[in-house]
């Protein structure tokens, strides 16, 4: 019967570790996402805000 709950712990153990990395990962992606998203509204906007970075024509 020991040996039985020890199995049983261990596995619930094993349970709880899989369904934090699946959070961790579900988390990631959704801020993979987001950055993605923040990337396509950006590129619609000036590609420079630094105005002194480029010359001026001769």
């Amino acid at each position: 019967m020991y040996a039985y709950r020890l199995h049983e712990l261990h596995a619930a153990e094993l349970r709880r570790r899989a369904e934090q990395d699946r959070l961790v990962r579900e988390a990631l992606r959704a801020r993979r996402a987001a950055r993605r998203s923040g990337r396509k509204e950006a590129a619609e906007g000036p590609v420079s805000t630094d105005r002194k970075r480029f010359v001026h024509a001769a």
